[in-house]
């Protein structure tokens, strides 16, 4: 059993976090696209020019919420009604050079991964950029508090 490892005690807090911090620095394989990669390790791959950083959110969230500077802008859908942008496909291929990976992020996490399997489907490799850029809803329904790309002190602005 795992805990019998160190006798019942839990692991050594500096080998805890050596492990954590290589786990974040590595993208998690996913079904139907290239994977789960943190915030930290995109804007990373970003600012080396090995991943095009591609803001999936609605014009409208973006303004209100905030944005990343340099993320290229392709709505998954829009807003008021929420529907599914048709210009999708041809936007986002537009967006990423070929060979490029596509880095999507949204508000949370889900658009992106449903906008990084269409995008697979379009031939790019799309990787989803996790916990968003507000991350979850804490427990009084807030976000920012729990994860995301605000939550972990990388670029943004508000427009």
């Amino acid at each position: 059993m795992p805990a019998n490892l160190h006798s019942g005690l839990p692991p050594h807090p500096r080998h805890d976090a050596d492990g954590a911090a290589a786990a974040a620095q590595q993208p998690r394989p996913a079904s139907g696209y290239a994977g789960d990669i943190p915030p930290q390790l995109a804007w990373q791959w970003v600012q080396q020019g090995r991943g095009v950083l591609v803001d999936v959110r609605s014009d409208a969230e973006r303004a209100w919420v905030g944005e990343v500077p340099g993320a290229l802008a392709v709505p998954w859908k829009q807003w008021p009604d929420m529907l599914p942008n048709p210009d999708f496909d041809a936007q986002l291929c537009a967006a990423v050079p070929r060979g490029m990976p596509a880095l999507l992020i949204c508000r949370s996490g889900v658009r992106s991964i449903a906008a990084a399997r269409r995008a697979t489907a379009l031939g790019l490799t799309a990787y989803n950029v996790l916990e968003g850029f507000e991350g979850d809803l804490d427990l009084h329904a807030q976000r920012g508090r729990l994860g995301g790309w605000r939550f972990h002190g990388l670029p943004w602005r508000q427009s």
